[in-house]
C-alpha cells in the first residue's frame, strides 16, 4: 500500500510547501498589512504633535431598550470633566473718585481696579494622553482654566488650540489613568435615537437628562459659520456647554453647545456638535495648531425668484456675490458685486452657506472652475483658494 500510495503523495506536498511560501511572501493574501497611521504629523509654527489616539465605538444596536442606561452612564460619565475659567477684568473707576474731596475718605489707598470674572463649563477627556475637547466659548479669554474629574482630581489645563468658527477648543491635562470615552460614528445616528446628556449645569454638579436626537444636519441656526447640528430635546442647561450627548450604550455623539430658549432654560431644543466634525477638528488644532479651510473671499447671499428673474435668469439657481474683499482670492480672479454664481467645479450652487462649506474642505491653493453669470452673459472663471481668516463671531445664546 505504502509503495502504491508514496508517488500519489509526492505532489500533494510539494503543494503544501508552495502554498506556505506563497503566504509569508505575501501577507496581504490572509488579510494581514502593515500599521498606517491615520495621519502624519505636519510641520507648522505651532511645532509638531502626532494625532491623538481616539477610542471608536462599535456600530449601536437597535434592538428593545433597557429599563435604565447606567451602563451607559458609568461608561462615559467619568470622562466627563468641569470646567472653572477665570479673567481679570479692569472694572471702571466711579467718576467721583478723582475728586479729592471724596478721596480723603479712602485715604492715600486707591481701591483696586481690578476684579475676577469666572464661568464654568463642561469636557470630554477625548484620549489617554489627556485631550479634551470642550467648547470655545467656554473658555475664551481666560487667563487660567481648571478641570475637576469626577473622581475628585484636579489640575490646570493647557490650551492646545481653539476654532471659533465651530465653537471648539482643545485642552490637554497632565494627570495619569484618565478615563477617556469612546466615539461613535455620526452618519449612522438616526432621528428617535435615544441621548443622554452629560455635563454640569449651573454649576450644581455633574448631572445627566435624557431625550432622543430630534433631527440633524441642523443650520442657518446663526450660531457657528459653520453648523451641521444634531439636534435633542434632552435638557442642556448653562454650565453644559462643552459637555457630552452620548448614546445608550455611552459612546459620545456630540459636544452640547447651544439652546433655544425664551426663559434661559432647557425648553427641549438643544444641539450639539457631531462627533465626527469635533474629531475632524480635534486632530486639526492638534497637529496644525490651527483649523485651515480654504476661501473665495466673497460674501454670497441667496438667490430668490425675483432676483433670478431681475438678472436673467429662469430658476433661482446659484447664489448672488454681495460682495467681494479687497486683494482676496475672488477679486484676484476678477470676480464682482452683482455676478451670480452658478457653479464651482462643477457643482451647481444652491446654499450659500453649504458652498462655504463645500470651499472650506478644499486645500487652500487648489484652482477651481467657476460659473458664473454677469450682465445676462455667462462666464467661465478659475479661481485660486486662499486660506479663509479666522472672523470674530457674533453674539449667540450658547450654554
Amino acid at each position: 500500500m505504502r509503495r502504491t500510495l508514496l508517488p500519489y503523495l509526492w505532489p500533494v506536498l510539494i503543494g503544501v510547501l508552495g502554498a506556505i511560501v506563497l503566504l509569508n511572501a505575501f501577507p496581504q493574501l490572509i488579510g494581514r498589512s502593515s500599521s498606517v497611521p491615520a495621519q502624519m504629523p505636519v510641520e507648522d509654527g505651532a511645532g509638531t504633535r502626532e494625532a491623538p489616539e481616539v477610542r471608536q465605538a462599535e456600530p449601536m444596536t437597535r434592538q428593545q431598550g433597557p429599563a435604565s442606561y447606567a451602563q451607559a452612564v458609568e461608561r462615559a460619565a467619568p470622562a466627563v470633566v468641569n470646567i472653572y475659567s477665570s479673567r481679570v477684568v479692569e472694572r471702571e473707576e466711579h467718576p467721583l473718585m478723582s475728586d479729592p474731596f471724596f478721596r480723603q475718605f479712602f485715604g492715600d489707598e486707591t481701591p483696586s481696579r481690578q476684579r475676577m470674572l469666572s464661568s464654568l463649563g463642561s469636557g470630554v477627556i477625548i484620549s489617554d494622553d489627556g485631550y479634551v475637547l470642550t467648547n470655545n466659548h467656554v473658555i475664551r479669554g481666560a487667563d487660567q482654566i481648571q478641570v475637576a474629574l469626577r473622581d475628585g482630581r484636579e489640575t490646570l489645563a493647557e490650551v492646545i488650540g481653539t476654532d471659533p468658527e465651530t465653537d471648539l477648543a482643545v485642552l490637554r491635562i497632565d494627570l495619569e489613568s484618565l478615563p477617556v470615552i469612546e466615539l461613535t460614528d455620526t452618519t449612522r445616528i438616526a432621528v428617535g435615537d435615544v441621548s443622554l446628556a452629560i455635563g454640569n449645569p449651573f454649576g450644581v454638579g455633574q448631572t445627566v437628562t435624557m431625550g432622543i436626537i430630534s433631527a440633524t444636519g441642523r443650520s442657518h441656526l446663526g450660531l457657528n459659520a459653520y453648523e451641521d447640528f444634531i439636534q435633542t430635546d434632552a435638557a442642556i442647561n448653562p454650565g453644559n456647554s462643552g459637555g457630552a450627548l452620548v448614546n445608550a450604550e455611552g459612546a459620545l455623539i456630540g459636544i452640547n453647545t447651544a439652546i433655544f430658549s425664551r426663559s434661559g432654560g432647557s425648553q427641549g431644543i438643544g444641539f450639539a456638535i457631531p462627533a465626527n466634525l469635533a474629531r475632524s477638528i480635534l486632530e486639526e488644532l492638534v497637529i496644525r495648531g490651527r483649523v485651515i479651510r480654504g476661501w473665495m473671499g466673497i460674501e454670497a447671499q441667496d438667490l430668490n425668484q425675483e432676483l433670478a428673474a431681475s438678472f436673467g435668469l429662469e430658476s433661482p439657481i446659484g447664489v448672488v456675490i454681495a460682495g467681494v474683499v479687497p486683494d482676496g482670492p475672488g477679486d484676484r480672479a476678477g470676480l464682482q458685486p452683482g455676478d451670480v454664481l452658478l457653479e464651482v467645479d462643477g457643482q451647481p450652487v444652491l446654499d450659500p452657506r453649504q458652498t462655504m462649506s463645500d470651499i472650506a474642505a478644499v486645500e487652500p491653493g487648489t484652482r477651481l472652475p467657476l460659473t458664473l453669470v454677469r450682465g445676462g452673459e455667462r462666464r467661465e472663471v478659475n479661481i485660486e483658494l486662499g486660506e479663509r481668516p479666522t472672523p470674530a463671531l457674533p453674539h449667540s445664546d450658547q450654554r
